[in-house]
């Protein structure tokens, strides 16, 4: 767990992402545009359009399934 929250940078690929928040919640970034996706909620979203997400809990973890198109298939692990 980190210290101290960051912000997390906002990252960019080719693709297309689709996202179910499990457990917990999520802060997710697309662009200029902040949202909180909680538990039993979906996203989806064009890799290409900068974006980031974290635990909305930062003394929490979140569970997230992701699925990604073949082109998309990158993954972004943010380390302390």
């Amino acid at each position: 767990m980190c210290a101290t929250p960051a912000k997390p940078s906002l990252r960019r690929h080719g693709g297309y992402e689709w996202l179910y928040v499990l457990t917990g919640a999520i802060v997710l970034t697309l662009g200029t545009t902040t949202t909180r996706v909680r538990a039993s909620e979906a996203a989806e979203f064009d890799t290409r359009i900068p974006h980031a997400m974290t635990s909305a809990d930062h003394d929490a973890a979140a569970e997230v399934l992701a699925l990604f198109s073949t082109s998309g298939e990158q993954l972004h692990v943010r380390q302390c």
